[in-house]
Formats: C-alpha cells, structure tokens, sequence
C-alpha cells in the first residue's frame, strides 16, 4: 500500500512533533505499520511500531515515554508523537507497512518517502 509520511520539521530540544503517515488504501488488520529514522551518517533504525488489527504497540528503548504511536483507522493513518524532543532525535523519519513485525527494515515492503525532523540545541 503506498504510504506517504509528512509533518516533519526543525524544533528545539524539548519541543513536540507529530509526524502522519497516510495510506492511500485500506490497511488490513493483519498489517503492521512502523516508523523508522536514519541519521547523518548512520543506518535506518527502528524508532516505533503498531499492529494495525490489535493496536498493540511497540518502542525502541531510546523513545519510550518520549514517543507515542497511534492509528486512526478509518483515515488509514498512523501517527508519531513526538515530545522532549532531544538533538540525538534529528532523522529522516520512515514510515512502513509489512506483514510481520520486526526491528529491521526487512519484514517491511512498502515504504514512505520520509519527512526531515531536525532539533536544534
């Protein structure tokens, strides 16, 4: 399904983002739908994660409490809040769809175009 994330942009440390990542067809409740993020120089690493038909949720330590993941069904949208926003956070933020659920690009086949967030210090 073809994604299209968006909502990106510069913040200072401490602030709030929310990213949107939007399907242009149904996401079916098998489906897990995931954010990623690739700093300067580094590889693409799992940021959050939610399964489309059960909600449940998963974080990468770094993010816990800090992040929150959401979907609103009818929309076929998922959501990235983002607060106390740190430097360490600045990425280009993916989002993906697959049909397993995993911390690596791979179980991922659709991918978005991402959306720049940069925090400054």
């Amino acid at each position: 399904v073809p994604l299209q994330a968006y909502g990106g942009g510069l913040v200072q440390a401490g602030g709030s983002l929310r990213l949107s990542c939007a399907a242009s067809g149904r996401i079916y409740s098998s489906k897990v739908v995931a954010w990623f993020r690739q700093g300067p120089g580094k590889e693409r690493e799992f940021v959050a994660a939610i399964r489309w038909g059960s909600g449940m949720r998963y974080y990468e330590e770094s993010v816990r409490g800090r992040f929150t993941i959401s979907k609103d069904g009818p929309k076929n949208t998922v959501y990235l809040q983002m607060s106390s926003l740190k430097p360490d956070d600045t990425a280009v933020y993916y989002c993906a769809a697959g049909n397993e659920y995993g911390t690596t690009p791979n179980p991922y086949k659709d991918w978005g175009q991402g959306t720049q967030v940069t925090v400054s210090s």
